[in-house]
């Protein structure tokens, strides 16, 4: 995706959610930064502190962590039109316990946490869009957690569906089966039966 395709995207997701001017929108370009990443390329391991937040522009992204027997967690995949990061590490500066990785050939525009307090300071209305989507970040983990304390297999299966139209067609199935804590063969079982 071309750069300037990239920037109308994100100043689209913007302003569904906040107002935003021809002239503060311009200057927050100046903040970020394009990067593409290949399949399989880390935008962040474990280990290392989260110093930026990720708008996926082009292909899909996943954070992901590994238990000590190696085996991988995935938390949250990022399509594009979605903000990908560590936000624990972000804010506290602590070393991640995340992996951020390319399921496909992608494109991002990074923000640097470093950037942010003066972000808000010069355009308020980021403030206002950060805080909402922090707000609706909070409510999605809630009903992750919710869900994967209180619903079948079949039932989380059809939430990811609709929370993640057209990534199943994207995604390899064990990827899928690890966000939904599930073997792959018991999501090709949840699969037969729907």
């Amino acid at each position: 995706m071309e750069t300037t395709a990239a920037y109308h995207l994100l100043r689209t997701h913007l302003q569904a959610r906040v107002p935003l001017s021809d002239a503060d929108f311009a200057d927050f370009q100046q903040y970020l930064r394009p990067m593409l990443l290949s399949k399989r390329q880390h935008l962040l391991q474990a280990g290392e502190p989260c110093t930026h937040l990720a708008f996926v522009t082009q292909g899909c992204l996943r954070s992901y962590s590994l238990n000590a027997q190696g085996q991988e967690h995935t938390l949250q995949f990022a399509p594009e039109d979605w903000w990908v990061s560590d936000m624990y590490s972000l804010l506290t500066q602590q070393p991640s316990n995340l992996h951020i990785d390319a399921l496909e050939d992608s494109q991002v525009l990074l923000l640097a946490q470093a950037d942010m307090e003066t972000i808000y300071v010069r355009f308020p209305v980021f403030e206002r869009y950060f805080r909402l989507l922090m707000q609706s970040r909070f409510v999605a983990l809630q009903e992750r957690v919710n869900a994967a304390l209180s619903q079948t297999a079949g039932e989380k299966y059809q939430h990811f569906l609709r929370q993640y139209p057209g990534i199943v067609q994207r995604v390899p199935q064990h990827v899928i089966a690890s966000y939904l804590g599930l073997t792959p063969e018991s999501l090709s079982r949840v699969r037969r039966q729907l």
